[in-house]
């Protein structure tokens, strides 16, 4: 590793993970998000002792600056879905969902870059089926799908923070493609809806993109199959409890 230490942008999950990790390896991290990152994210990575930079007001201003860093420093730089590393590290989800949930039929995933999800399709390889859950106001994934390759989208929405990385990666995609069922479409309505749920029902303190999976089932934007067992994927708690009053 450069003297220079590692470099990523994030909405805010992402890089308190790469903090978290350099803080381990006691080498230095240099963080970019935007400024829609929550501050619950904001304050993770900085307690993780990486020097924070607040960059723009999406995912892809962030990713612009990180880029010039790198260039610059001579950092490492660790992308949140366009590397084979990352995409590989967020499969091992699926590797553990195998090994204590073995009966499920489908399995409902937010996507904003598509790492975590190509990861775990990847894994399963068409075993289950693998629905993508993403917001009308960041569509990355699905407007991909359309085009046959991966697009600029909306990249706005409740959940702009963690799924509205402006387009899905370029690695990402054709795992997608191949083993990604289809790809389902919430409002930012449902998954504060889904937010509330999981608090008031199960305590679960899920950010707008955590609770994305889940809302796709409780609007009914996904209907299961009948005598499927369904999975859904809660992923992302960096969130306060002033996010569930919005």
């Amino acid at each position: 590793m450069p003297a220079s230490g590692v470099v990523a942008a994030s909405g805010g999950n992402h890089g308190a993970a790469v903090a978290y990790a350099a803080m381990k390896l006691k080498r230095p991290a240099k963080i970019f998000v935007p400024s829609v990152a929550s501050a619950a994210k904001i304050q993770r990575i900085r307690e993780y002792g990486a020097d924070l930079v607040i960059e723009g007001d999406r995912y892809a201003d962030a990713l612009a600056a990180s880029e010039t860093w790198m260039r610059k420093s001579g950092a490492m730089p660790v992308h949140a879905f366009h590397q084979d590393e990352t995409i590989l590290g967020q499969g091992s989800i699926g590797v553990e969902l195998d090994q204590q949930a073995p009966d499920i039929n489908t399995l409902l995933v937010s996507v904003g870059g598509g790492g975590l999800i190509a990861g775990i399709a990847a894994w399963y390889g068409g075993r289950i089926k693998v629905i993508g859950v993403e917001p009308f106001a960041a569509p990355t994934l699905t407007k991909a799908l359309h085009a046959g390759r991966p697009v600029d989208a909306e990249a706005g929405g409740f959940a702009a923070d963690s799924l509205a990385p402006r387009r899905v990666g370029e690695r990402v995609f054709p795992i997608a493609q191949k083993y990604v069922h289809r790809v389902v479409l919430v409002e930012d309505d449902a998954i504060r809806m889904a937010q509330r749920v999981l608090w008031q029902a199960l305590r679960i303190a899920a950010e707008p993109g955590g609770a994305a999976a889940l809302s796709a089932l409780l609007s009914g934007a996904y209907r299961p199959e009948n005598g499927h067992r369904v999975g859904i994927l809660i992923s992302g708690g960096n969130t306060t409890a002033v996010d569930f009053d919005r």
